[in-house]
Parts: C-alpha cells; structure tokens; sequence
C-alpha cells in the first residue's frame, strides 16, 4: 500500500472535461476518512473511546464504502466508469455480505458487539483455530474484496 500511495502521488495529473470536479475529487477524499474512522475501533487497553457496539460501527463504515465508489464512477460522466463502478459495487456487496456473516458467527461466541469483549475471549484461546473453517472463509472472502491474490 505504500508503494501504491508513491506512486498515486508521482503520477501526472490529468482532468476530466466533462466530468462533475468537486464530486469526482471529493469521493476519494471520503474513501480516506471512511477507512481511517476505522481505525477509532481497534481495542488497545490505553483505548480512550471504548464502543459498545464497535462492530456495528465497524460494518456501517465498510459498507459506506460503497457509496464512495459508486459516486466516482457516476461523476465521471462516462458510461464505462460507470459500469466499472457498478460491477465493483456489487462485488463488494456480495463479498460484505458473507465476512458479515462470518463475523456474526464469532458474535453468537461472545454475545456482545464490544471489541474490547473480543480481546478478553481471545486471551485464552484465540477464535482462528477455535473456528478454523470459518477463519479460512474469512481470508478468502477478504482476498476476495480486496481484489488481492
């Protein structure tokens, strides 16, 4: 991913004509603060922000990811960009769907939506090999929507 951000920022930048500019430049933007607004839920004992219901905040702000692609692909003003767009949409929904399943299972586990719970239950054993066929359905699902090998 760093290698990715060098070369992002060393490219050429080019525009659109006839595109929408402050809707094709924001969705990126809001992609950025989406993924980073994630981060507020990873459970360290030092955490000041503890959420009750960190997962549920952790599945609205991936799947609001979403939108952020739709909209790019639409403010281009170009038919192809579009259907690109549409086709990512609906392979990350469909992808989504299943790692929310997956994890919905560990939460029947716990019987709670706080993160914190997660790390207390994991101390003893961790849910990888408690759950070994569902943690490989995880890595494939998450392969899957990330669109890495």
């Amino acid at each position: 991913p760093f290698s990715d951000a060098i070369k992002l920022f060393s490219k050429e930048q080019t525009y659109l004509l006839n595109s929408n500019y402050l809707i094709y430049y924001f969705s990126p933007i809001m992609a950025f603060i989406l993924s980073l607004m994630i981060w507020v839920l990873m459970p360290y004992y030092f955490n000041f922000i503890s959420f009750n219901l960190g997962i549920l905040f952790f599945f609205c702000c991936t799947s609001l990811g979403v939108y952020t692609v739709m909209i790019a692909g639409w403010s281009s003003n170009s038919n192809y960009s579009l259907l690109g767009g549409l086709r990512a949409v609906a392979q990350t929904i469909s992808y989504e769907v299943s790692l929310s399943l997956i994890l919905l299972s560990s939460i029947i586990l716990i019987m709670d939506f706080n993160l914190m719970k997660f790390l207390i239950y994991q101390s003893v054993i961790w849910f990888i090999f408690l759950m070994f066929p569902l943690s490989l359905c995880w890595l494939s699902s998450s392969l899957a929507e990330t669109n890495r090998a």
